[in-house]
């Protein structure tokens, strides 16, 4: 009954959090604009959001549970969300406090149907990692299991106990607010919020199944089988069940752990180049990939042997990987789309880009291709017509100044990356912070550049293809002419042709501001009369309205002066 009113109150602690900031978000961002206080909104807007992203980031540390990983989901989404929020939650560690070792104990033993000691020749009591959905302990395997797999050490990962209730309250919290902003028409306009929790639902959902991350740890060995450069540990699948994982101990040198490696002989400069040159490997040509491959999930394994030994020729160590449970995949379909929009990128080629994306998923029903290519075009304008080579030259601070700009782009469009490739994005992302941190001197493109230029050779061949594509694009474009010809004059008779002529725009401009300074007189006529009425019945409720009026009254007057100072 505890554990009922325990996730209750859990469940209205999430609420009431998404209320609150939902009203907020309501009044500062659709309300205020719509009676022409955009400005007043806009000028607190950027320490509003840092505001909402350090509450939340309490919440999720907190609640544990599931907030954890939302608050990292909501980290990498940065096609929705703006960057006060990406950067204030960028940082969000998944740790929590370790379980009492008898509920561990009592959960692994009902999981294993055996007691620990007949499971294990010992299991440490003190967790080696606690995290908020599991924990892991060292153990050491029984003769028989030792005798089968080889192996003598092992870690095991336990679920913490009761989280599958826990994931239940928050993924059902976390429904109810998608459906409440999709009847937001300025959001769900641009971002499908019931399909984006459904897909953070389906990752965190696999994520507490240790047999899906078992499969998994399987699927990336076998495909890694005939690379030496990577080691992945065995699974010790006579122990292991949904709620309990027990796998080889590969514990070594932590990738990040700078002296260890010198210590051993080995130059984090060649760890960072051989790690981003697997992880390429995993994402452009197996399709199959780690997606959190952040230090805590990496090992660098010194070769017993040197030359000698069975790792690559003359190399000394081998890259190791643990932590299965956040996996990404490319499909074939995710791939024809990164290819046609690598080769729109660089050719710079803004109706490319968003084919390109139409053909990722990134594309909401609602987009205005036309407006988008042309958002595209001005994105790119700055790099245009450089290569590789050049772009290597470039002054980060560009760099740096560019992706912000191409953000704006992105989270003013109504644009919304598919979960996959927002894993892409994030193994990336880390791949790049963790091999600037083992050599300074690192330059992601240089690892990029082999598979741009091979995914670039599959797709257009020679010129000879290229100009022949040219010409199959060409000619059907003159082929769908009439189409787009009926399609305008469609959109004309029903008044949806969008047409920029600035001097329209202006006069435009200026009779809205007129008829929002008519509308706010009247609001205030109206306000103040009826508090003028009510002050002999109601004195408290007469006097509010008759403060309230001064609102759209400073709103008139404000307007009014401003629009006489601001352009013509």
């Amino acid at each position: 009954m505890s554990d009922v009113r325990s996730e209750r109150a859990r469940y209205r602690r999430i609420m009431r959090f998404a209320m609150r900031h939902i009203a907020l978000v309501w009044w500062f961002e659709l309300l205020l604009p719509r009676i022409g206080l955009a400005g007043v909104a806009e000028r607190g807007r950027s320490a509003r959001l840092q505001r909402l992203a350090r509450r939340f980031h309490a919440l999720a540390i907190e609640l544990g549970g599931l907030m954890i990983k939302v608050g990292q989901f909501m980290s990498s989404r940065l096609d929705v969300l703006p960057p006060e929020i990406t950067r204030e939650l960028e940082g969000l560690q998944d740790e929590a406090p370790a379980v009492p070792f008898p509920l561990i104990r009592e959960l692994a033993e009902r999981e294993l149907g055996m007691p620990l000691e007949r499971a294990f020749a010992s299991l440490a009591e003190q967790p080696v990692a606690a995290a908020s959905l599991g924990q892991a302990h060292r153990a050491g395997l029984s003769p028989l299991d030792t005798a089968d797999t080889g192996l003598t050490d092992a870690v095991v990962k336990v679920q913490r106990p009761g989280i599958e209730a826990i994931v239940d309250v928050d993924l059902a919290a976390l429904r109810r607010v998608a459906g409440w902003l999709s009847r937001v028409p300025v959001i769900a306009n641009r971002v499908d919020m019931p399909a984006l929790v459904e897909e953070f639902a389906e990752t965190s959902l696999q994520e507490i199944d240790y047999l899906h991350e078992a499969a998994n740890a399987e699927r990336f060995a076998q495909a890694f089988a005939d690379d030496l450069r990577v080691r992945v540990p065995e699974i010790v699948w006579e122990r292991t069940t949904r709620r309990v994982l027990t796998l080889e101990d590969v514990s070594a040198i932590k990738i990040n752990d700078l002296d260890g490696l010198r210590a051993a002989g080995i130059d984090p400069g060649e760890v960072a180049s051989q790690f981003a040159a697997v992880m390429f490997d995993q994402v452009f040509t197996h399709g199959f990939f780690h997606a959190d491959p952040h230090p805590g999930n990496l090992f660098v394994t010194p070769l017993m042997g040197g030359a000698d030994a069975s790792g690559p020729a003359g190399a000394r160590w081998q890259l190791t990987f643990v932590d299965f449970g956040m996996m990404g995949e490319v499909p074939a379909s995710t791939r024809a789309g990164l290819r046609r929009t690598l080769i729109a990128a660089a050719a710079r080629d803004g109706k490319g880009l968003v084919a390109g994306m139409r053909e990722l998923g990134a594309l909401l029903p609602s987009a205005e291709e036309a407006a988008l290519e042309r958002a595209m075009a001005r994105a790119f304008e700055r790099f245009g017509g450089m290569g590789f080579a050049e772009l290597r030259q470039v002054d980060e601070r560009d760099f740096r100044a560019f992706a912000a700009e191409f953000g704006d782009v992105l989270r003013s469009m109504p644009f919304q990356l598919p979960e996959h490739f927002l894993l892409v994005i994030r193994a990336v992302s880390l791949t790049s912070g963790l091999c600037s941190s083992l050599d300074p001197d690192f330059n992601v493109w240089d690892s990029v550049e082999p598979y741009a230029a091979q995914l670039l050779r599959e797709e257009s061949g020679n010129v000879v293809i290229d100009i022949a594509q040219r010409a199959i694009s060409t000619t059907s474009l003159i082929a769908h002419l009439p189409t787009r010809i009926d399609d305008v004059l469609t959109r004309i008779e029903e008044g949806r042709l969008a047409v920029a002529v600035p001097k329209v725009e202006r006069k435009l401009a200026r009779l809205e501001r007129a008829a929002r300074r008519v509308v706010s007189a009247i609001l205030f006529s109206g306000l103040l009369v009826a508090g003028v009425l009510l002050l002999s019945w109601n004195p408290v409720l007469g006097i509010v309205l008759m403060a309230v009026s001064a609102v759209p009254l400073l709103h008139a007057v404000l307007a009014g002066v401003l629009g006489r100072r601001g352009p013509g």
